[in-house]
């Protein structure tokens, strides 16, 4: 089987000035995307469930692209596909057990704040991208304003006396921080692996499909069964789906975005999605944003200026 169109064609344009502009926009929707997944995991449901509720969902849905639309891997990438599901499992756990231990409104912003970070670290290393000091002015500021806005909220959940203990509180952070490296570690790597073959779509179903398949719903299953009460399976399911149809346009973008231009960009420009939190919870959960929220909000939109425009 032979590279789909569009496949070809996201490869003809890698590196060029439009790759780089269709990059841009591509992180921009990974962060929208990315936000609203990750509001369809603050619920009532066990995190653990959602998550293999999401993952079985994306996997059938990615099944027969991978087996009957788009090329088959070549051989080499077996082994990178192997190496993606360790890492994606590392992942999940980690930030499955940050959400056990604590608020998610605290956890989020911890792990999506120092993915970047760690992420640009990374990729310096592994694709030779170096940011320049104005760019890294940008990611400094990013970072602290995301962690800022995990503080304010660590500090509004003690007012209203649903903080947990804070022995498990330090566990909860110390999973995110798990969590944040592991999010650097998956975004070098799937960069690694989507440019490692001709056709980018070839990875994202394979990885889809096996990523979706192999862990995580049979973890959830085997929790669903071996509840006291179990819950009802539909709305879980049904979550699953609307989160398995969001995981493609999250992780597809940011994907895609690497494949044409910088990795580490990229990887910035997605984590403005707490920006995108705040703005789905004030225009549809008609939470309130407050002052300091709207100040951190508008400082993540700045870093990430300073890093897509200072380079």
């Amino acid at each position: 089987m032979t590279d789909t169109g569009l496949g070809a064609w996201i490869a003809s344009i890698s590196g060029t000035e439009l790759g780089a502009q269709i990059a841009l926009w591509l992180a921009l929707g990974a962060a929208l995307s990315h936000a609203v997944f990750g509001a369809l995991q603050k619920g009532r449901h066990d995190p653990w469930m959602t998550r293999g509720a999401i993952d079985i969902s994306y996997g059938l849905m990615a099944a027969p692209f991978a087996l009957f639309i788009v090329p088959w891997p070549e051989p080499h990438m077996w082994p990178i596909f192997a190496g993606m599901l360790v890492i994606h499992v590392i992942y999940k756990f980690s930030q499955g057990m940050a959400y056990s231990y604590g608020a998610y409104t605290v956890v989020y912003p911890v792990v999506r704040g120092l993915g970047p970070l760690f992420t640009v670290l990374a990729v310096g290393v592994v694709f030779g991208e170096h940011f320049k000091t104005l760019q890294w002015a940008g990611v400094a500021l990013l970072t602290a304003s995301i962690l800022g806005l995990s503080r304010l909220n660590y500090k509004r959940a003690g007012r209203s006396g649903t903080v947990l203990a804070m022995s498990e509180i330090k566990l909860a952070l110390a999973w995110a921080v798990a969590a944040g490296f592991m999010v650097a570690a998956y975004t070098t790597y799937d960069a690694y692996g989507i440019r490692a073959t001709s056709d980018p779509f070839t990875f994202l179903a394979w990885f889809f499909m096996i990523d979706g398949l192999v862990v995580f719903p049979w973890i959830a299953l085997y929790l669903w069964r071996r509840a006291p009460v179990r819950v009802d399976p539909l709305p879980l399911l049904a979550r699953g789906l609307i989160g398995g149809l969001v995981a493609f346009a999250s992780f597809g973008s940011i994907m895609l975005a690497t494949r044409l231009d910088s990795v580490g960009e990229a990887a910035v420009i997605r984590e403005t999605s707490p920006v995108f939190a705040a703005l789905i919870g004030w225009f549809f959960l008609r939470e309130s944003v407050g002052v300091m929220r709207a100040v951190l909000m508008c400082l993540i939109a700045f870093g990430a200026v300073l890093v897509e425009f200072g380079g």
